[in-house]
């Protein structure tokens, strides 16, 4: 999963490289988020673990990936773990307003967990 995650890194999608500028180095209020970050049998595209928080940067998929998606992301969070989904075409588009959903999201409580 590792190895797969770092071949990921060596080629991101554009919105995925415009979005990593400004979320790198902790730029965004101090935060450190990790790209193309294994999370179990996942790899997310961004991880604040501080947060507990994903970004995931969608592109045009099918209505099956669209699905799976959505289960992988159900799962994920029911381990207690925030997400913000935007397109790549916002990212391409208004970058300050995607930054600022992000930030929304900083110092909220996480969900509690889903008890088994």
């Amino acid at each position: 999963m590792i190895e797969i995650a770092r071949q990921f890194r060596k080629k991101p999608t554009p919105s995925e490289a415009i979005l990593w500028q400004a979320l790198r180095k902790k730029q965004l209020e101090g935060r450190k988020f990790r790209r193309q970050q294994p999370i179990g049998r996942f790899i997310v595209d961004f991880f604040c673990a501080s947060e507990q928080l994903i970004v995931e940067v969608d592109g045009g998929i099918h209505e099956s990936q669209k699905d799976l998606d959505e289960q992988r992301q159900q799962l994920l969070e029911s381990l207690g773990l925030r997400f913000v989904r935007v397109s790549s075409e916002e990212v391409e588009r208004n970058l300050p307003e995607v930054l600022s959903r992000i930030r929304g999201e900083f110092g909220h409580p996480h969900p509690p967990l889903v008890s088994s």
